[in-house]
């Protein structure tokens, strides 16, 4: 078991590494912008050119932010449900969230062809689009929430979790179906996800629901240590389940549920980031485990934007297919070097 020493000399490498990833990050794009003039920008001097600073400010700088909160979010919502479900599959939609807000925008994009245009012309938009996805995942919430607290076995949640993401699923398909080609093209271009559409003022309504939802995972750090003992142990020890349960539910929905109606739905970091996490620091401690899913999720996601750009090219790779092609190898990889899971 590593010493207090090594832990924090490893936190030392992931924060150094999260700088270094970010000032690259912001670094790359279809315009060239040498490095002098970014750490410029950065610490408010004057550029060169004013355009370069108008790009690094107004489009580069938003975007990584957005790449830490992004995988910072859905790499902690991912551990909470895992802990939850003690279930290595479980990742940060497996209560339906993301399958809520699909059908959320999807009602607003593909809808129109059943409604007779109606929603399209009065919400599609970027904040109508937002705005879908975020009652799409509320209302699933809702339906979560008021079974969770019906039912005292925890597994049955998660079955009833995907059970809504199969209905929900099912609705999205048959409004495909009635969908024109254009409207399926802009459904999908909505599902590879994306981190630069965000302007400062989304940044700041992001950032303000992705804190409430990191500050409640953080006060539930004890009550996930309990956990991994197993819920009739937990009891035993005076912890309060259905309490626990629904502070986990709230934060895991309101980080991913905010992403994903600002972003996208973003494949791989909620899932995998936690499972790196435990092989890396080989610990079990939520009070370790937590701010490291939330170093290396950000530290990956900003990793994967960056690829996802392509240098000097105008073109920008679907943010989804990187997550995907880029960490599921390390994955396999470690699992396959431990050849065991540590919960």
């Amino acid at each position: 078991m590593p010493n207090k020493d090594t832990y924090q000399i490893s936190f030392a490498i992931l924060i150094a590494i999260l700088f270094f990833c970010f000032f690259i990050n912001i670094s790359l794009g279809s315009v060239s912008i040498p490095f002098k003039d970014i750490f410029n920008s950065l610490i408010g001097n004057a550029t060169e050119q004013e355009t370069w600073q108008h790009i690094i400010r107004n489009y580069r700088l938003p975007k990584a932010i957005t790449a830490i909160i992004v995988g910072s979010g859905l790499g902690v919502s991912g551990l909470l449900m895992q802990t939850l479900f003690r279930n290595p599959l479980a990742g940060p939609f497996v209560l339906g969230i993301s399958s809520g807000a699909s059908l959320g925008v999807a009602l607003i994009i593909l809808g129109s062809s059943i409604f007779g245009g109606i929603l399209g012309l009065l919400f599609i938009s970027k904040w109508g689009i937002v705005i879908a996805a975020s009652l799409g995942s509320f209302l699933v919430l809702l339906a979560v929430l008021a079974v969770s607290l019906k039912l005292r076995d925890t597994m049955a949640i998660l079955i009833i979790g995907l059970m809504f993401a199969s209905i929900t699923a099912a609705i999205v398909s048959v409004l495909s179906y009635f969908g024109s080609a254009e409207q399926l093209q802009q459904y999908i271009f909505w599902g590879f996800g994306s981190l630069g559409n965000l302007s400062w003022e989304d940044v700041i309504v992001l950032f303000t629901i992705y804190t409430i939802g990191i500050l409640l995972a953080i006060s539930a750090t004890k009550s996930l240590n309990t956990l991994l003992l197993g819920e009739n142990y937990s009891t035993s020890l005076g912890l309060n389940i259905k309490k626990s349960r629904f502070i986990i539910i709230i934060s895991t929905s309101l980080l991913a549920g905010t992403i994903t109606a600002f972003t996208g739905p973003i494949a791989f970091i909620g899932l995998a980031i936690p499972h790196i996490t435990r092989q890396v620091f080989n610990t079990s401690n939520h009070k370790i485990l937590l701010p490291a899913v939330f170093l290396l999720g950000a530290i990956v996601m900003l990793v994967c934007d960056s690829i996802s750009q392509l240098p000097n090219s105008d073109y920008t790779l679907p943010i989804n297919a990187i997550t995907s092609l880029v960490g599921a190898p390390v994955v396999i990889w470690l699992l396959v070097k431990k050849r065991k899971m540590i919960f």
